[in-house]
């Protein structure tokens, strides 16, 4: 039993340590306006469906399918150095895919908590 206990304590312990690489801020709208004006190397990434991206998205933005069976594959060629703003419609979506952007150890993920609707009710525009 005193084994088990320790090897459950060893594995607690190493699933709450923070990938040292990995480096992902949840933001707000104000904030992630802010960001897109002052630094133009932000690559926007928007994982809602094509047909939901159609309908408006932020200027820029490339859009990557979280529901596609390829998502992973797409974000995986995608350069870790580089700033992401990232988003969904409302922050459901977007908060499932950060594992994966923790897991590839990207270095600076932005993440719209509000989400594209949050976008929106705040009056930022979106292009079709």
């Amino acid at each position: 039993m005193c084994k088990w206990v320790i090897s459950l304590m060893l594995f607690v312990g190493c699933a709450d340590s923070p990938q040292p690489n990995a480096a992902i801020r949840d933001i707000d709208v104000e904030e992630a306006a802010s960001l897109l004006k002052q630094d133009a190397t932000v690559v926007v990434l928007d994982i809602r469906t094509p047909q939901e991206f159609q309908q408006g998205h932020i200027a820029g933005a490339e859009n990557i399918d979280f529901r596609s069976p390829e998502f992973r594959k797409e974000i995986e060629v995608l350069g870790r150095d580089k700033p992401y703003l990232m988003h969904c419609a409302s922050g459901g979506r977007s908060t499932r895919s950060l594992s994966v952007f923790e897991e590839l150890q990207f270095k600076q993920v932005y993440h719209l908590e509000a989400g594209i609707n949050g976008w929106l009710a705040a009056g930022h525009p979106v292009k079709q």
